[in-house]
């Protein structure tokens, strides 16, 4: 399953990329005991997020599902809002965000990280 983004998913990311502000979903599925080191993460790169001038929106574990398919369930849900995708690019590259994504690595049994670009006339 996946959990990183691999170099395919990033060269396509950037060359979609429209110039404006992004929110990037986050849904993560935690291996069992990983919530702890997620949360680690989390907690430790939450200032190059506001340094890199984003935005988290909202984070939040998962619930009963409405509608999905078996496997589709998540556990955790984070949406951050950053103001292009070379902002993002720049921050994840950063060689000291760097040293704390393996304890993102180490908590996730599946994740999926999607870009999202609003909508005309969105919030």
């Amino acid at each position: 399953m996946a959990v990183d983004p691999q170099g395919t998913d990033i060269q396509r990311f950037i060359e979609e990329d429209t110039g404006g502000p992004m929110v990037m979903m986050n849904l993560v599925r935690f291996k069992e005991g990983g919530r702890a080191s997620f949360s680690e993460y989390v907690n430790a790169v939450l200032p190059f997020i506001v340094k890199a001038g984003a935005q988290p929106l909202y984070a939040g574990d998962c619930s009963t599902p409405l509608v999905a398919e078996p496997g589709q369930t998540w556990d955790a849900v984070m949406l951050v809002r950053y103001p292009d995708r070379a902002t993002f690019m720049k921050m994840v590259t950063d060689p000291e965000y760097q040293r704390f994504n393996h304890l993102r690595t180490a908590a996730l049994s599946e994740a999926v990280m999607q870009a999202t670009t609003p909508w005309a006339n969105s919030p």
